[in-house]
């Protein structure tokens, strides 16, 4: 659910590292954002997308 329809951003794993060396599981999500976007016959299609293509689509507009 957490991956973008533009990019294909998802969900990516590795540790937390702490002082000492000792290694814990995280994951880092993308941030996902239901927006509206036009769609090439001038209809209104509902889009998860993560911010960073917000911010591409912004300067295209």
């Amino acid at each position: 659910m957490a991956k973008c329809e533009l990019c294909g951003k998802k969900p990516s794993f590795g540790h937390n590292v702490s002082f000492s060396k000792r290694r814990t599981n995280r994951v880092w999500q993308p941030n996902i954002q239901k927006t509206t976007l036009m769609a090439p016959g001038g209809k209104p299609v509902q889009v998860r997308i993560c911010t960073q293509c917000m911010r591409t689509l912004a300067k295209t507009r």
